[in-house]
């Protein structure tokens, strides 16, 4: 049986790596074939998180692949076809503005205007301080977009980050499972 492929795109939402690559284990180890990609920023800073060589470096193990780090590495994702997926995770407010107005400046935001272009969805897994406030719009944006889904998510800390959502990040499987049917995995804020 072919293997479903996804791209799993990271950015610099540095604070969520663990859960996120946590979660891209879950996904190669229930047999899907992940092409990872990360923002210049996700696979370049060190920060109190960890090293970046280090992420990528345990992301190339778990994948049993290169990162794609370039737009030009992303790019072939539209005219190939090449995934049935492009799961963002973590997805940054300025990734989230950036798709919201049709910014392609990153390997990550080139994968997934690649798929979009093809009618095919893309899963955002937010992590970011501004969602009920700057990206509010953004998030209205792209629910009201064709193809784009989101990982169910939460205030991940009301009383001192009020305006900050985080993807419930354990139920990315479930979450791609229904973007995969053109499904909105409900309820979508937990």
């Amino acid at each position: 049986m072919k293997k479903i492929k996804i791209g799993f795109a990271m950015c610099g939402s540095f604070c969520t790596f663990d859960d996120s690559i946590k979660q891209l284990e879950r996904l190669v180890s229930g047999g899907y074939d992940v092409t990872p990609i990360m923002s210049f920023n996700a696979y370049s800073i060190d920060t109190r998180f960890g090293k970046a060589a280090d992420f990528v470096r345990r992301i190339e193990q778990i994948c049993g692949r290169p990162v794609i780090r370039t737009i030009e590495g992303a790019e072939p994702a539209g005219p190939g076809k090449l995934y049935e997926l492009v799961l963002v995770s973590p997805c940054t407010g300025n990734t989230l503005a950036k798709l919201a107005n049709s910014i392609t400046d990153t390997p990550v935001t080139m994968a997934v205007k690649s798929q979009i272009r093809n009618s095919r969805p893309a899963l955002i897994a937010i992590s970011t301080n501004d969602a009920l406030s700057g990206n509010s719009r953004n998030i209205g944006v792209l629910l009201n977009s064709k193809n784009y889904y989101f990982v169910p998510l939460h205030q991940d800390d009301p009383h001192k980050k009020p305006t900050s959502l985080i993807a419930n990040f354990e139920l990315i499987p479930s979450a791609a499972e229904a973007a995969l049917n053109g499904l909105q995995l409900q309820p979508m804020f937990v």
